[in-house]
């Protein structure tokens, strides 16, 4: 019959089902349906049952499958294009049989009567092994379990289907277990299985016509019980290897149409066949290329009619043995196990890293306290030069290390020293020098060149003790105590060995030496004044206090005094006198008593008051990076340089000193308005004091750059605390900060709910049709860019914390792993995936996408691993770019370029090649494709009407057309996103180790 596609919207229903078309061609066979050449005339073949003619190309028409060669056959019409047509024949099926071609048996005596009309008085078990002796009653088996042998007869009813093929459509299937213990075996002319095995035979007749056939092999039969809505059911499934199909030339199906060829589609048709029939009459032919089209359960066939003739023999004999009975238990998959070797694995070494940092600990807590003794160095710089490198303006010093082209002399050939239990003020006008010099004394990395050497009596000479350096800025933490934040720096500063309650008291006696008892419970607040806590000189006590607690040898301060008051800047120097001359604190434990010794304590002080100044044991005066003068504090300076002007020749140029004036204001003055007068000759006496000289082999480190002078000093190993102390503290402190700071975490959760509804309302139960299932990718897309730009909140607070956490790395408080992890631990968790998971658990049951809890948790599991995917970049972006600004432009830039290529806006495969690639490094790519196929291998099916054609179709279709997404690459993506995070992981550790470090 001629097929006419009646409207458009036919013609495009049809292009859906021949895009999955694969290029293959149609073998031509001698002998169709699968039968084989005769071994006796070559010319004929021998055919399955219900086949007949030359070339197995005629179905049978009446008679019953016992007949073989005798039996009657269709024969070819005009309407049919001369093909065999059974309902052109007008076949009638004799009685006790049915299904299109009478393969079916329906009635118990219908075997028995049709074999002995064959075969007279002959057992039925005749030739079977094993068998004579026994009940040779024929019987007709009517259920879906196969014995030897069996026919079924289905109608194919699915209205896409039908909408382009609209007549009727039945698929016939002989399925044969053991062709051995079949009737048929004996009956003449008849082809039972070609593989002395388990296989399958199937025939889809479209209007009486047959338009192909298909073969399969190495089939195993299971049962199993199920439990549907209609009730509990018995499932029979075969599941057959090396699946192949064959189109007939010219048939409707194939060619006969041309608009509707399916010739290449039915080709394609390989792999695994499953059939699974209920007792329904319900059975499903499913293939991965069906499944894809009509749903995961295949193409549906209602109206089934089963029949297998078989002797009564075989049933008794074969019970219980020859049907494989499905296991009650659920093997996992092959990506299940992955998964759950993955996690494993991660989940051993996080516990092996738990169990070494609890040895560790437990080692360091029993190693031996050496007593608290601090003090009584001195410190002595000699030559002292640094140079700034001046970069060389070209395109390449923006990506390389700028090439130096001469330098600026910051600090020239200066020399000097301190006394331990000696205050020196380092004086000079902006510029001088002053930070830089003690910024080298601190040890501190510089980008210039620095040569000199600066040695600490006495030490032996390489030997660094113990210097602390209190900045110019102070950078606390502002949500926590005085107390908290000076005892979090005793945690991480003093050895594991000292027992808490040791450095409990330390803490106290730092806060009582500071004057800080009536703040010691007051959050410290913001230093910029944007947020309530301690004043200005109360915060520069805290950050000595810091620095104090560490037991420091040598104290050296940038500008202590700078944006005090008067009162404050000498409440703050008198408390560096006190700890000059008292020696700093001392640790008490078990016996050991630390000896109180001076320390030298050194400041640079812009522009003290007179009261402030006379504090002061020493005076360095810088000017344009060169010692005017470097000796006793007091009237000393101006008394230096009155005998200067005194004497003439380059020290006339001096200004005088009148008497009252503050000296401070004078040496100021002098470095100044004459700055070109000599330098103060080494070795010069002062005010009848002599100056410590400088030994030779002080003055032998010279021509080092600084940073590989501080690389010598700081070697490996020197974190005070263990890694497990280290990520304790780090976590308490977070622990507090996120307790104290509530809006912080409410505003993300409370956010992520009015989104969650908001998202949820906008696509709220979501219908199957196409316009349906768009909404549903929409709706996973729109949840994927929401957390690419929800996570920019994460980089903005890396930007945030970056000082603090710069300050306490140059100290030594804790490793870059250490401070990572914690930040990981609270505020990826908290700020980032619980909120995450709010808004998409939300939106996911408004928007009625797949319900149920195995599909929900795959989906959640992808949302969790993009979110942490999107946290990890915006962290390595925060750790790159010290310009906040420039790191959120990026990542924002970058979600526009996920959005791009994520496959909802543009089809991926059509963007032009040279472009293409860039989805490969796209992770909204894998994390869409991943939830998509998620969300349609539920068994989602499109349930839609197209220009009144009626459409049917697995979702799977759908996706792959609109958005090419692979549907098995669910667990692909899973690891993908993982490698992403391993790598991510990895470049921001190596970004903050390497890159993210104090540089002055």
């Amino acid at each position: 019959m001629q097929l006419v596609v009646q409207n458009r919207g036919l013609y495009y229903l049809s292009c859906f089902i021949l895009v999955l078309g694969f290029s293959t061609s149609v073998i031509g066979q001698t002998c169709s349906n699968n039968g084989e050449t005769s071994p006796s005339n070559t010319s004929s073949c021998i055919c399955p049952p219900g086949f007949g003619g030359a070339t197995c190309t005629q179905p049978g028409c009446g008679g019953t499958i016992f007949d073989g060669l005798s039996r009657s056959l269709a024969q070819s019409s005009a309407s049919s294009t001369g093909f065999a047509n059974l309902t052109a024949s007008d076949c009638t099926c004799e009685s006790g049989w049915g299904g299109v071609g009478c393969n079916v048996c329906t009635t118990s005596s219908a075997c028995q009567v049709a074999y002995a009309a064959v075969n007279g008085n002959a057992s039925a078990i005749s030739g079977l092994g094993g068998l004579s002796g026994l009940n040779d009653t024929m019987v007709c088996n009517a259920a879906p379990t196969v014995w030897a042998a069996g026919e079924l007869s289905c109608q194919v009813n699915n209205p896409t289907l039908e909408a382009i093929y609209p007549l009727r459509s039945t698929l016939n299937i002989l399925r044969t277990l053991n062709s051995s213990l079949s009737p048929l075996h004996n009956t003449s002319g008849t082809l039972l299985s070609p593989y002395n095995s388990s296989s399958i035979y199937a025939q889809l007749f479209y209007d009486g016509v047959e338009q192909f056939f298909c073969t399969a092999s190495s089939c195993i039969q299971t049962s199993s019980d199920s439990t549907t809505s209609s009730g509990n059911t018995t499932l029979n499934t075969w599941t057959c290897q090396d699946l192949s199909c064959t189109c007939i030339q010219n048939a409707t199906f194939c060619g006969g149409v041309p608009v509707s060829n399916l010739t290449s589609t039915i080709g394609g048709l390989t792999g695994t066949l499953v059939i699974v029939c209920d007792s329904t009459n319900t059975c499903h032919f499913q293939q991965e290329t069906i499944n894809n089209v009509f749903g995961s359960q295949g193409l549906a066939m209602e109206g089934c009619v089963f029949g297998e003739c078989v002797t009564q023999a075989v049933i008794d004999t074969t019970n219980a043995t020859s049907i494989a009975v499905a296991s009650s238990g659920t093997e996992l998959s092959g990506g299940v196990i992955a998964g759950l070797a993955v996690v494993g694995a991660i989940i051993a070494f996080g516990l092996a890293v738990v169990a070494w940092g609890w040895y560790a600990q437990r080692a360091a807590k029993k190693l031996p306290f050496n007593g608290g003794q601090s003090g009584g160095i001195s410190v002595r710089w000699s030559d002292i030069s640094y140079i700034v490198p001046l970069p060389k303006n070209s395109l390449s010093s923006l990506i390389s290390k700028p090439t130096i082209r001469g330098g600026k002399t910051v600090l020239d050939s200066v020399t000097g020293g301190i006394e331990p239990g000696q205050l020196m003020a380092i004086l000079g006008p902006s510029g001088a020098g002053k930070t830089t010099l003690v910024e080298l004394i601190a040890g501190k990395t510089k980008s210039g060149k620095y040569t000199g050497s600066i040695t600490f009596p006495p030490c032996a000479p390489g030997h660094r003790p113990r210097v602390a350096f209190v900045p110019q800025s102070d950078i606390l933490p502002s949500m926590l105590t005085v107390r908290e934040a000076l005892t979090f720096a005793a945690s991480l500063r003093l050895p594991e060995s000292l027992p808490a309650a040791s450095k409990v008291a330390l803490v106290s006696t730092v806060i009582s030496k500071l004057g800080l008892d009536g703040v010691a419970e007051t959050r410290i607040g913001a230093t910029d004044g944007t947020g309530r806590g301690i004043s200005g000189g109360e915060a520069r006590r805290v950050s000595i206090g810091l620095e104090l607690v560490g037991c420091p040898d040598v104290l050296v301060c940038d500008e202590p005094t700078s944006g005090l008051d008067s009162v404050s800047a000498w409440r703050v120097v008198n408390v560096l006198k006190e700890l000059a001359r008292g020696g700093g604190v001392a640790i008490d434990h078990q016996g050991s008593h630390g000896h109180r010794k001076g320390v030298a304590v050194i400041c640079s002080v812009h522009q003290p008051s007179s009261r402030l100044y006379h504090t002061f044991d020493s005076v360095l005066l810088l000017s344009n990076g060169r010692a005017l003068y470097s000796g006793p504090g007091g009237l000393a300076p101006a008394q230096y340089f009155m005998r200067m002007r005194e004497g003439g020749g380059a020290g006339a140029d001096v200004l005088p000193y009148d008497e009252g004036y503050n000296v401070a204001d004078y040496l100021l003055d002098i470095a100044s308005e004459t700055p070109d007068i000599p330098s103060m000759p080494l070795g010069t006496n002062v005010a009848d004091k002599p100056r410590a000289s400088v030994s030779a082999e002080e003055k032998g480190n010279g021509g080092k750059d600084v940073e590989a002078l501080s690389t010598q000093i700081l070697e490996p190993g020197m974190y005070a605390a263990t890694f497990l102390t280290q990520l304790q503290v780090l976590c308490g402190r977070e622990w507090k900060v996120l307790r104290r700071d509530k809006t912080l975490f409410f505003t993300h959760v409370g956010v992520a709910c009015v989104l969650g509804v908001f998202c949820g309302g906008l696509y709220y139960q979501t219908g199957l049709t196409i316009a349906g299932f768009q909404a549903r990718v929409g709706c996973l897309f729109f949840m994927g860019s929401l957390i690419a730009f929800s996570s920019l909140s994460a980089l903005y607070n890396i930007v945030e914390i970056r000082p603090l956490f710069l300050r306490e790395r140059s100290n030594w408080y804790y490793s870059p792993t250490a401070w990572l992890l914690s930040r990981l631990i609270f505020d990826v968790i908290p700020l980032r995936i619980i909120p995450t998971i709010t808004v998409c658990t939300i939106t996911y049951w408004m928007a009625g996408l797949a319900h149920d809890a195995v599909h929900f948790f795959k989906f959640l599991l992808i949302i969790v691993l993009y979110t942490l995917v999107m946290t990890l970049f915006n962290f390595l972006l925060g750790t790159l770019f010290r310009n906040g600004g420039i790191a959120i432009l990026i990542s924002a830039l970058s979600a526009l370029y996920q959005m791009t290529y994520a496959g909802f806006f543009v089809h991926l495969g059509s963007i032009p090649p040279i472009l293409r690639w860039l989805q490969w490094l796209c992770p909204l790519n894998y994390a869409l494709e991943a939830i998509s196929v998620n969300e349609v291998s539920s068994g989602l099916m499109i349930q839609d009407t197209l220009q009144g054609v009626p459409v049917n179709v697995s979702a799977v279709l759908i996706m792959q057309l609109l958005f090419g997404f692979g549907l098995n690459h669910y667990y692909r993506d899973v690891l993908v996103l993982f490698g992403f995070i391993a790598g991510l992981g990895v470049a921001v550790i190596a970004v903050v180790w390497l890159k993210v470090r104090e540089r002055r």
